[in-house]
């Protein structure tokens, strides 16, 4: 499992963007074909009865208006036929109006869940390397901001294809009425082209911009939440509060530019056709005054060159919004064309017992202390948060050569100092990533080989900090799973933790606080093993996940535990925790360096007696 670099498109020229707004816009329209097609074909019968309109008002200034000027009367016939046709056709553009909304919306709200379900899912099938080396509020800015960012463009669509219909056949009716006053009126098409290709320009950059400061205020702040407590208990409020308000200035700084940049775009894109509107204005009252065309025909004419307007608006602001759905696609397509992933076999051990581990010359070395954002920039930073070897490969830290095997049912401690590895070890025996060499089995089968589902049924690892969500104890302990409420209130019991469920106020289904808020640290770790037990793991990990509990209660756990039909890894510090293993692995600088009872290791292990030692110590 690999983590590569992500593309970089931000800076791509001009021609290359509009490139990807067309594929943009392919790609949208093959996601959302039917509301798509509704929409299309709405917007269709809009344009048709929005052209028909300027005939009807050319007949009504003909055969109405005028005769009711020139000799003051006006047929009934011709009056209710006008207000007829008038009135078919506002029902015809209403319908296609409403229709053609719905299709789009339709349409931009499909592909937003679409891309949200394809990007979640890319992120579960990452590695935790990968996820490492990207901020969690840039990975929340690119399901969010960016996914809304790639499916707006989706909202004008319809509308744009409705115009395009609408300029084509107006501009031929035109050319078929007048091409002397059309030739005028066309004057002004090359000016809103130039405006227009100047306003991309200048946009693309502004939008790139916008949409990187908008995740790195996501990630300031999703930052800022889960340091909530370390912020106050330090005083700090006023700091953080001004390091994320020099990057909210920045942010609305890059949003004011577009705002601006749009400020002059858009009145100049209404007056141009305003413009070109007078313009025919003039020259078909001198040709209406010649006697080379009726009022009428000027009047169909001036309304249909009207309609002009119209789609060059609707396309700057389909223009307007491609640079900023272009960036966000490239950000989404950043992750969904990322390599990196787990694979996983189909083996399926027949045994349902206590498992058999192994870990046969495993290594592991951290990845390069790089971190790649979503547009590809790399920038020097931490990887792993969890503390390893410095043994191995200057700064790149890891495992090398761990060897062991542990028997079914036995309880088997990994002991060692500060940074040893014991915490790798423990990650590598539940595959939250793979050995660069060697092999982790389970019951003789390297763990690469067996299905996801044996692996998540099987292997359960739980964290010295464990992860509460805001749900009720029931639903921290199930996640979705189906379980029975005895097996639940079992689960609890062994991990000591159905006396103090019962006294909350409505027991399992008290709801809890935000990552467990309102619970004490040594509750949140009970609740956690039970999350663990509940799925009758044949391997249990505990990351010194009893380090909250007193001994007294840590003794009732691993005696319930020993019940059970589990074999139990735990990475221990205290001596009294460590008693409880029938088996002690001692991990020195990524390397097992000892191995066998407590009382062995400390007879024969100077480093072990030390560390032990010390430990109590510290205890004292």
């Amino acid at each position: 499992m690999t983590s590569s670099t992500l593309p970089s498109r931000t800076r791509q020229p001009d021609r290359k963007v509009r490139g990807r707004g067309a594929q943009l816009i392919v790609r949208q329209m093959r996601r959302a074909p039917r509301e798509f097609a509704l929409g299309l074909g709405f917007t269709s019968i809009h344009s048709v009865a929005t052209i028909a309109a300027s005939y009807v008002i050319g007949r009504a200034v003909d055969s109405i208006l005028v005769p009711a000027v020139r000799q003051g009367d006006v047929t009934t016939a011709s009056l209710v036929s006008v207000v007829l046709a008038l009135l078919g056709i506002g029902l015809a553009k209403a319908l296609g109006f409403s229709m053609r909304r719905y299709g789009a919306y339709r349409a931009q709200y499909r592909l937003e869940k679409r891309d949200r379900i394809e990007v979640t899912d890319r992120y579960l099938e990452l590695p935790i390397e990968w996820h490492r080396r990207h901020p969690t509020g840039q990975l929340l800015s690119n399901v969010n901001a960016d996914v809304e960012a790639a499916s707006m463009i989706a909202a004008p669509l319809p509308m744009a294809f409705g115009v395009l219909l609408m300029l084509l056949i107006t501009a031929v009716l035109l050319v078929l009425t007048d091409p002397f006053l059309a030739l005028v009126g066309f004057l002004i098409i090359p000016a809103i082209l130039v405006n227009n290709m100047a306003f991309q320009r200048k946009m693309r950059i502004a939008a790139a911009a916008a949409q990187r400061i908008r995740a790195e205020v996501a990630e300031m702040a999703h930052e800022s939440f889960d340091a909530a407590l370390v912020v106050k208990t330090l005083g700090r409020e006023e700091s953080e509060a001004t390091r994320f308000r020099a990057l909210s200035d920045q942010l609305r700084d890059s949003l004011v530019k577009l705002g601006r940049l749009r400020a002059v775009f858009d009145p100049i894109m209404e007056a141009l056709p305003s413009i070109g509107v007078l313009a025919v204005a003039a020259v078909g009252a001198w040709r209406v005054d010649q006697g080379l065309m009726t009022a009428g025909t000027l009047v169909t004419f001036a309304y249909m060159f009207r309609l002009i307007a119209l789609p060059m608006r609707v396309f700057a602001w389909l223009l307007g919004q491609l640079p900023t759905a272009v960036v966000g696609l490239d950000r989404i397509e950043a992750v969904l064309a990322e390599e990196s992933r787990v694979t996983y076999g189909k083996d399926d051990p027949a045994d349902r017992g206590a498992a058999e581990t192994e870990a046969d010359r495993a290594s592991y070395l951290y990845p390069e202390t790089v971190m790649a954002d979503l547009n590809g920039e790399a920038t020097p930073a931490p990887v792993s948060p969890t503390p390893v070897s410095e043994a191995t490969d200057g700064d790149r830290r890891g495992v090398e050569d761990v060897t062991f095997r542990t028997l079914p049912g036995r309880t088997v401690a990994l002991v060692g100092p500060t940074g040893s590895g014991k915490s790798t070890v423990a990650q590598l025996m539940v595959r939250l990533f793979d050995p660069d060499s060697g092999t982790i089995r389970l019951d003789g089968t390297a763990l690469p080989d067996l299905s996801r589902p044996v692996m998540a049924d099987s292997v359960a690892l739980v964290f010295q900090e464990p992860f509460l969500f805001t749900a009720t104890v029931r639903e921290n302990i199930t996640l979705g799973g189906r379980y029975s409420d005895l097996e639940i209130g079992n689960a609890a019991r062994v991990a000591q933790a159905h006396q103090f469920i019962t006294e909350l106020p409505i027991g399992y289904s008290t709801r809890i606080g935000e990552r467990g808020a309102n619970l004490s640290g040594g509750q949140r770790q009970r609740i956690a093993l039970a999350r663990a037990l509940v799925r009758h793991p044949r391997l249990l990990i505990l990351d010194d996940a009893t380090s909250a509990v007193d001994p007294a209660v840590e003794r009732a756990i691993f005696d319930g535990l020993a019940a059970l039909d589990t074999t139990v890894i735990l990475v221990a510090y205290r001596r009294a925790s460590i008693l409880l293993a029938d088996e002690v692995i001692f991990i020195e600088e990524g390397r097992v360096t000892g191995r066998g009872t407590h009382d062995e290791l400390f007879e024969s292990v100077p480093a072990y007696a030390e560390l032990i030692k010390a430990y109590e110590a510290d205890d004292r």
